[in-house]
Order: C-alpha cells, then sequence, then structure tokens
C-alpha cells in the first residue's frame, strides 16, 4: 500500500470465521457531491424549461393562452355590461325627473361632478331606487313608469301632431291581441321627427328592439321610436316639432324588415296613434 495513501478498513465477521473487508476513498465523496449538484442543476433546468416555454401548457390545470384571452374578453364586456346597465338606470332616472317636473340631467355633467365622486358611485347614489324599475323596462320594453294624469283625453284633440315617419302601415294599433303600437313601413334610413316639442328621456340600444328613442311632451304624452338604423339625439336633448331624432331602420332581433316601431302613451296609458297622425 501507497505511503501518502489513507485507507481505512472495515471488517465484518462471516459465517466460517472468514472476514470481509471495505474501503472507502476520497474519490466516492466527490462522486456523491458530482451526483448531487447534478441533481439540483437537473431541477433548475426543468424549472426553466417548463415557466419559460410552451411546454408548461402541457400540465393539467394550467391555463393556456386561448383559456387567458377568453377571460380577458369577458372581463372587458362585463366592463361593458355594467355601463349599459348604469347607462339605463340614468335614462329612467330621466324619465322620473321629467314626470315630476324636474330637468333631465346631462350625461355630461356627470364628469363634471366634484368631491371626488367617481361614476359608480353617482350612479348609484342617484337611482339605488330604480333598480325595480328597470328590471321591468329590461323584461317588458313597453312598460314605462309615467305617473297618470288627472285630464281626459280631449286634451289633446286640438294637439297638431307632426308625422313621425311617411310609409305604409303594416300592421295597426290593437290592445286586443297585444300590439299597443302601430309599425310603418318605410326604405332605410329615412329621417324620423319628432311629434311634437319634448326633451329626450331615454336614446340607446336594445337587443331585441335595436336603437330606441323615449321623448316626453307636454300634456302626458310620450312618444316611442324603435328599430331605428341610428340616433341624431341622446337623452337631455331638448327637440321641437318636426325635428330629425333618427332614421328608419331594421336593428334589433324582432325585426326583418326596415320599418318603425312607433307608441304613444298618453297618462300611462297606450293610444292608437292613427287617431291623431296622418301616416
Amino acid at each position: 500500500m501507497a505511503k501518502n495513501r489513507k485507507t481505512y478498513d472495515f471488517s465484518v465477521s462471516e459465517a466460517g470465521g472468514g472476514r470481509q473487508t471495505y474501503a472507502s476513498r476520497g474519490p466516492v465523496g466527490k462522486l456523491v457531491a458530482l451526483l448531487v449538484a447534478a441533481a439540483v442543476l437537473l431541477m433548475v433546468l426543468t424549472y426553466l424549461l417548463i415557466d419559460f416555454t410552451p411546454l408548461r401548457q402541457t400540465i393539467k390545470g394550467y391555463p393556456s393562452r386561448e383559456t387567458r384571452e377568453t377571460a380577458l374578453q369577458n372581463r372587458l364586456l362585463i366592463d361593458s355590461l355594467q355601463k349599459q346597465i348604469s347607462l339605463w338606470a340614468f335614462q329612467v332616472g330621466n324619465i322620473q325627473r321629467v314626470m315630476s317636473g324636474r330637468e333631465p340631467i346631462d350625461l355630461d355633467s356627470i364628469s363634471t361632478l366634484q368631491g371626488g365622486t367617481g361614476e359608480k358611485e353617482v350612479y348609484a347614489a342617484m337611482y339605488a331606487q330604480q333598480d325595480s324599475i328597470l328590471r321591468g323596462i329590461v323584461e317588458q320594453e313597453s312598460t314605462f313608469a309615467v305617473d297618470p294624469g288627472s285630464g281626459k283625453i280631449e286634451q289633446i284633440e286640438g294637439l297638431k301632431f307632426f308625422t313621425p315617419v311617411k310609409g305604409m302601415v303594416t300592421e295597426s294599433f290593437n290592445q286586443a291581441i297585444n300590439h299597443p303600437y302601430i309599425d310603418v313601413a318605410a326604405d332605410e334610413n329615412t329621417p324620423v321627427y319628432s311629434i311634437l316639442d319634448g326633451t329626450v328621456v331615454s336614446a340607446g340600444w336594445n337587443d331585441d328592439t335595436g336603437f330606441v328613442m323615449i321623448i316626453q311632451h307636454g300634456h302626458d304624452l310620450i312618444s316611442v321610436y324603435k328599430h331605428n338604423d341610428r340616433l341624431l339625439k341622446r337623452a337631455g336633448d331638448k327637440v321641437k316639432v318636426g325635428t330629425p331624432i333618427a332614421e328608419v331602420g331594421n336593428t334589433g332581433r324582432l325585426s326583418t324588415v326596415p320599418h318603425l316601431h312607433f307608441e304613444l302613451w298618453y297618462a300611462g296609458e297606450a293610444i292608437d296613434p292613427a287617431k291623431y297622425i296622418s301616416f
């Protein structure tokens, strides 16, 4: 055995009186350390490979790129729906303000409010009590929160109504079949006019009836214009009789051809527009 080489002998007795010897030398310890370092390096490389390459998408439960993009689109859609609901609440609130004799609020004025109140808080404070009315409009679009008037129908007999659109009446007013309005066929993009002076209390989109405008007039009258191609006025605008307010269209799921769905309400009840307006 060499002079500078250290050897550690461990002897174990065996059956028959023999002895077995094991030798532990320096190179064995180095080999163990090398194996440990290699295992650590392999774990680090595996982590980097999974975290920074598409390989991570093969792991069960890890969201794919398409899943993340869908989640982002859903968040944007939810935000858009929340803003639309806030706008509906704003329009319902304007209807209530007009019916109570107050001026409607201009949507643009909300952004100028002071005191650090955000848009969400403004809507919540102003229209918290309108939630049930809003649900009613969504569920039954022809129902409006109009306070009944004490006057008689004769009060509007002498009014001079402007024809909202010239065309052919394809379906007349008929309460018996739940058709409290008339449909007037006209060419697409034909101007739609306000029948009287008034204030626009609602102007927006509805999936079933497309672009819809509602105008509050004097004498407890409300006019409603649906399926428009586009709207020329917005909530809060004052309009004069004969003012173009929209264009005939074919928008919304319930429309199949270009036409104007027109409603006339008096003291909270639908009345036949053909009795007062020549189409």
